[in-house]
């Protein structure tokens, strides 16, 4: 069968890099799929989800002029169908899987706490409330 854009291939998981994973698919060809490729949710390790060796299925998303196949794992999956790590690494806590405006809310709140100290620290080396040192 020959290797079109959206059809579904089977491939071996030959090599593993930490922006993704290259599959071997038949006709001599191999394929990569990136990292953001690979599964539903973030995908802080590769490793977590693929080995060398593995047998995947991918969907082709794209043959660029030279040749090189661009595959996806994650595309095959309907999107609710949750991806769970086949490493036995520490479960992530729950603070990591908030929205993005939870997170940029987070992150705004600790930059105001942080700012705030600073210029706290920073007046008083100056003697408070902006005032110059006369020496």
């Amino acid at each position: 069968m020959a290797i079109e854009v959206g059809s579904v291939v089977e491939g071996k998981v030959t090599k593993i890099t930490n922006f993704g994973a290259f599959v071997e698919l038949d006709e001599e060809k191999s394929g990569l799929v990136h990292i953001s490729e690979v599964a539903n949710e973030y995908v802080n390790d590769i490793g977590d989800f693929l080995h060398e060796g593995d047998v995947v299925k991918a969907k082709v998303v794209s043959i660029d002029p030279n040749g090189k196949v661009a595959l996806s794992i994650k595309r095959l999956k309907p999107p609710s169908q949750e991806d769970k790590p086949r490493a036995t690494k520490p479960k992530q806590n729950k603070r990591l899987s908030a929205s993005f405006e939870d997170k940029l809310s987070k992150f705004l709140k600790d930059s105001d706490e942080r700012l705030t100290d600073l210029k706290r620290k920073t007046d008083s080396k100056r003697g408070g409330r902006g005032s110059r040192r006369s020496d």
